[in-house]
This record gives structure tokens, sequence and C-alpha cells, in this order.
């Protein structure tokens, strides 16, 4: 369901509502009992329901890693999309969720997190974005991005290129999960 939520994200970064999604997998065959692809593709398919859109196919293929994604198709309005170029002097930047979830998940892979922390991760990393997106577009945000592989910093400097403006954050603001550093 991480992997479908991280997908989906995209779709609502831009303001847009997913309407179908296409599962994309690798699955060692020879090292894991097939019922944990099984598991995989229904936790997807949860999330892609609980975000209103169908799963219409998808491709699997033998690999020696276990890898799940989305490729996800939506509808926008191109008046009201939202971009990474879309900022200008003087908007504020909005971070609906807290940061640090890439070191956590790192930690939890390694064993070092503790069950409540990894709880919290993980149920963050399941929640849809959507709420975010309809209430950036009900105030007129211009501007959004999805904060995910690049982290916060590099999904900044994304927007700062895009839009020709400078960011600047006041840390004591940027809401951080627990122990992330």
């Amino acid at each position: 369901q991480v992997a479908a939520a991280n997908a989906l994200s995209d779709i609502y970064a831009m303001g847009g509502t997913p309407l179908t999604a296409m599962n994309i997998a690798a699955f060692p065959t020879d090292t894991l009992p097939l019922h944990v692809l099984t598991e995989i593709l229904r936790g997807g398919q949860d999330k892609v329901h609980e975000a209103g859109a169908h799963i219409i196919g998808g491709h699997t293929v033998v690999d020696d890693e276990v890898k799940y994604g989305l490729a996800v198709t939506g509808r926008i309005d191109p008046r009201a999309m939202l971009a990474n170029s879309g900022a200008k002097p003087g908007d504020r930047l909005v971070i609906t969720k807290p940061i640090g979830n890439g070191i956590l998940a790192t930690a939890i892979k390694q064993g070092t997190l503790d069950s409540r922390a990894t709880a919290e991760v993980i149920d963050l990393m399941r929640a849809l974005n959507d709420a975010a997106s309809r209430a950036a577009l009900d105030v007129g945000a211009r501007c959004a991005t999805d904060v995910t592989g690049f982290g916060l910093l590099g999904h900044a400097s994304h927007i700062a290129r895009a839009s020709g403006v400078t960011l600047q954050f006041q840390i004591s603001a940027v809401p951080v999960l627990t122990g992330a550093p």
C-alpha cells in the first residue's frame, strides 16, 4: 500500500484525480512464495480503490528483488493544474506531511526502528494526499510537488529552478517525524 500511495501522490500533487492504474511488479519466485505477491497486489488494489480508481491490468517479471509500483492515469483541469514551475515571489510553502520517512524506512529495513515508530512511518506513507490536493486547489495554490525520492531539499530545488524563485525555510517550522535526525 505504501508504493501504491506513493504512485497516486503524483496525480494528487498536480491537483488531479486518479482514474486507472496498472500494476508493475518484479518478484523472486524462487525465494518467496507466490502468496506474498498476491498480498502485495491486493494491498495495491485496496489503495487504488481507496483513491476511487481502478486497476486495469499490469505486468509482472521474475527478478532477484521485490519491486512494486503503479502506472497511474488521471483527470485534471489544465487551467487548475499544479506544477513545480508555478511558484511566485512571496508564496508560502506548505508541507502537508512530516519529513524523514526515507531515513526511517531505511531504519525499518535494518531492523533498528522500534515498533511504535515503525507503525507511525508506515501509516504516514500509506496515507493518500487527496485531502491536501483538494485544499491546495480550494485556496488557489499555483505550485505543488510531492516530496519523495529527492527529499525536501531536492524537490525544493526543482521548484526554485522551474519557477525562477529562491526558497527560504524556517527550519523550526518544518515538521519532522519522531526519530528522524
